[in-house]
């Protein structure tokens, strides 16, 4: 993995399109005491408490739930499209009943505390700063409808970007 490290405010980073379009990995765990990573197409990226700062929602039902909450640390992987398999397997199979790296092939690596992947093109290392679940009941009825039909509803993460990495 060729990554350097670069400061956030220097990456030519459309949101809209990285975040809802490319997709992104997030991260969750350590090697040493276990992780999981899912597919996620809904976050923002700005400023926050003047820090670099990015929001992502887990659903209560997802197993990476579980490594956010134990963790104070993860990553947000930005994969190329020739991943774009991989990001469909990794957001379509639970991680308690598969190997997602090995099924995927995607090779996971320890980076800063945290985990991330060999093929990433950008990674975010952020720190956990808050976390809070959202009240199904305040969410717009037309999202209610599309979205939570199930009632699986969304806890959201606001991480402090602490590294940012790019490849070479």
């Amino acid at each position: 993995m060729a990554l350097k490290q670069v400061n956030p405010e220097q990456l030519g980073f459309n949101p809209f399109e990285a975040i809802g379009k490319q997709w992104f990995l997030l991260t969750a765990g350590t090697q040493q005491t276990g992780w999981n990573t899912m597919t996620c197409s809904w976050g923002a990226a700005g400023v926050l408490w003047n820090k670099p700062s990015v929001t992502c929602y887990v659903r209560h039902s997802r197993y990476t739930l579980g490594f956010m909450e134990q963790q104070d640390m993860f990553t947000l992987s930005f994969l190329g499209d020739e991943h774009r398999k991989a990001l469909a397997f990794c957001g379509s199979h639970s991680g308690r009943d598969c190997d997602k790296a090995a099924e995927s092939g995607l090779h996971p690596v320890a980076l800063d505390g945290a985990v991330t992947f060999e093929e990433a093109k950008l990674v975010l290392v952020c720190k956990k700063r808050y976390a809070a679940d959202m009240d199904i009941a305040d969410i717009p009825e037309d999202a209610k409808t599309s979205f939570y039909g199930d009632n699986d509803a969304h806890r959201l993460y606001i991480g402090e970007i602490v590294a940012c990495y790019q490849q070479d």
